[in-house]
């Protein structure tokens, strides 16, 4: 399952560490270059048309095509990680995306394809630092980074209050690298089935971004909360 985590101590005082550690390596290659585009023509043309009944998408308009992106799906099926991409990836946006994903995710054979397409592993009890600032270091990159803010599944269709991790992310990113940039962008998924069956319909719903340097309120703390609650907003509207 795609979840979210929250950063333990990711603040402004580490500016110079956060990004000598998040310029150190480029994560273009982190995506294979022959196996996105197979992944993507299977799930676009094959998978998702053959599996589901009516696909519906609205608001593709506000996805950002360049700049630090982060994508804040609504969390409903494990065909979210196939959704998401179809949607608002290279077929849309000619950008691939980075997802958090747990660590059981990330390991044996799905965990060779799961590393392959984007996907990097974060221990959900237990975040270490290292991979805090590999998610600082995707949105440096200037690429689109996906993370569930509602962290589990939720089947009731409603919106569950979300994690802070995303918030403080993109803030603590943004305040250590003024001018960054980053967007926060809500999507809200829906299923005509709580458990999507062969021929459920699904809704995607992409809304407007939030510029995360709008939440300047003199603290990490404060300006994530702040943005957490915009989002939560938003996501509520959507659905």
């Amino acid at each position: 399952m795609m979840t979210q985590m929250e950063p333990k101590s990711l603040n402004p005082s580490k500016t110079s560490t956060s990004q000598e550690v998040a310029l150190s390596t480029p994560i273009s290659s982190r995506v294979s270059p022959w196996l996105a585009p197979l992944a993507y023509f299977l799930g676009c043309r094959i998978v998702l048309p053959l599996h589901f009944g009516k696909i519906t998408t609205s608001g593709q308009e506000n996805l950002p095509t360049n700049g630090p992106v982060i994508l804040a799906p609504t969390h409903r099926s494990r065909w979210d990680a196939v959704v998401v991409p179809a949607v608002t990836g290279r077929t849309i946006t000619g950008r691939d995306l980075t997802f958090m994903v747990s660590e059981n995710e990330a390991s044996g054979l799905q965990g060779w394809f799961v590393r392959r397409l984007g996907g990097f592993p974060v221990n959900t009890d237990r975040p270490s630092i290292r991979t805090l600032r590999y998610g600082v270091e995707v949105l440096l990159q200037q690429e689109m980074l996906v993370i569930f803010p509602e962290g589990n599944i939720f089947r009731d269709g409603s919106v569950h209050p979300l994690k802070p991790g995303l918030a403080r992310l993109a803030v603590s990113a943004e305040t250590t690298h003024p001018g960054l940039g980053v967007q926060v962008v809500p999507i809200g998924l829906k299923y005509s089935q709580s458990y999507p069956q062969w021929g459920c319909d699904v809704s995607i719903y992409i809304g407007s971004p939030l510029k995360v340097a709008d939440y300047n309120l003199g603290s990490v703390k404060q300006s994530a909360k702040k943005l957490t609650s915009d989002l939560e907003t938003a996501l509520k509207t959507l659905i």
